[in-house]
C-alpha cells in the first residue's frame, strides 16, 4: 500500500505546475487555491494588520502559512495549511521554529499564532467551515472573520478542540458585529474600526 501524499507536497507542486501566482493551502483533507483577492479584500485585510500593529501589537502581520497537525492512526500529519489574512503572532520565531519551517518547506507551526484572521472572498464557505474548524482544532485562541458577504464581522474565542475528530472542533464563543461599526476582541486586543470597509 502506497503512503499517503503529505498535502505539502501537492500544494507545492500546485505551485510549480501553475502558470499563474497561487498559494495553495489545505484544510480537512482537501487542497484548495483561493481565488485571487481583490482589491478591497486586500486593503480590508490590511487595515486591520495596520490597527493591530498601532496598538501596540507588533507581532501582528501579514503573508505567513502555519501548519496544523494532528494525530491520524497514532500517527502525527498535516491537518492543515492556512495562510491568514493577518495575525498575531504569540512570539517571535525561534530557532526552533525556523527549523520546523525547513523541515515543512516553507510552512510555520501554528502554536506561533495568537489570533488568526481572515477576510472572506467568493470562497467564504472555506473560512467559516472548515478554516475555523482547524483554527479551532489548533487551539488557536482568537479567530476573526470579515464576511464581506454577510456584512458581518464575527470573532471566536475560547476554542474547543477535538483530538478524535478535529472536524467537531469549534469555538465556545462568538461575537457578531455589523460590518462597519466598531468590533471588540477580547483581551489585550484594541478595538478593531472597520468604518472604512462599510462600502466594501
Amino acid at each position: 500500500m502506497n503512503k499517503a501524499q503529505d498535502p505539502i507536497e501537492l500544494v507545492n507542486l500546485l505551485e510549480e505546475v501553475s502558470e499563474d501566482p497561487i498559494r495553495p493551502e489545505c484544510v480537512e483533507g482537501w487542497v484548495i487555491v483561493p481565488p485571487q483577492p481583490d482589491y478591497n479584500h486586500g486593503k480590508s485585510a490590511y487595515k486591520l494588520s495596520v490597527q493591530l500593529t498601532a496598538a501596540g501589537l507588533e507581532l501582528a502581520g501579514m503573508g505567513m502559512g502555519f501548519r496544523v497537525s494532528a494525530h491520524v492512526d497514532q500517527r502525527e500529519t498535516t491537518w492543515a495549511l492556512v495562510i491568514p489574512d493577518f495575525y498575531v503572532l504569540h512570539r517571535e520565531p525561534t530557532d526552533l521554529d525556523e527549523a520546523y519551517r525547513k523541515a515543512h518547506k516553507g510552512w510555520y507551526p501554528i502554536d506561533l499564532v495568537a489570533l488568526a484572521g481572515e477576510v472572506t472572498s467568493t470562497n467564504h464557505e472555506t473560512d467559516t467551515g472548515p478554516k475555523y474548524r482547524s483554527y479551532a482544532a489548533a487551539g488557536v485562541p482568537v479567530y476573526v472573520v470579515v464576511n464581506r458577504q454577510e456584512r458581518q464581522v464575527q470573532v471566536h474565542s475560547e476554542p474547543v478542540a477535538d483530538p478524535d475528530d478535529p472536524t467537531k472542533s469549534h469555538y465556545r464563543t462568538t461575537l457578531s458585529t455589523e460590518l462597519g461599526g466598531k468590533v471588540e476582541l477580547p483581551a489585550p486586543y484594541p478595538v478593531l474600526d472597520t468604518a472604512l470597509m462599510a462600502n466594501d
